[in-house]
């Protein structure tokens, strides 16, 4: 499975790690990590992906653009450039289907997708 993870910037990595076994549970599933080109440059992501010792997928917010989520904010379209930043990046890596949409967990947005076979 593909994780798509949404965060602030300075998010630390013991956040998004908790976060995402809040939703996942068993990280040995987890193929990647996948967010917004700017956030996962952010030492918080790296150290997250390393920690469960996956790697970091990068989208442009016009590539998550373009990616019918099912949350969309009008916020996060304001800041970032694409209205949905965790289903979009969840979706766009994995190519499957979405299987935990949009949920947050102390501030950190986590979705996740299938890979495509």
């Amino acid at each position: 499975m593909v994780v798509g993870i949404g965060v602030r910037p300075g998010t630390v990595a013991e956040k998004i790690v908790h976060a995402i076994e809040s939703v996942v549970g068993d990280t040995t599933t987890i193929s990647c990590l996948a967010t917004i080109d700017r956030r996962a440059a952010e030492p918080g992501m790296g150290a997250a992906a390393a920690m469960l010792g996956v790697p970091v997928i990068a989208f442009g917010a016009a590539q998550l653009a373009e990616v019918e989520a099912p949350y969309r904010s009008p916020l996060t379209s304001q800041s970032v450039g694409t209205p949905n930043v965790a289903e979009a990046a969840a979706l766009l890596a994995g190519k499957g289907e979405l299987v935990c949409g949009r949920t947050v967990v102390d501030g950190v947005v986590v979705a996740v997708a299938t890979v495509a076979g």
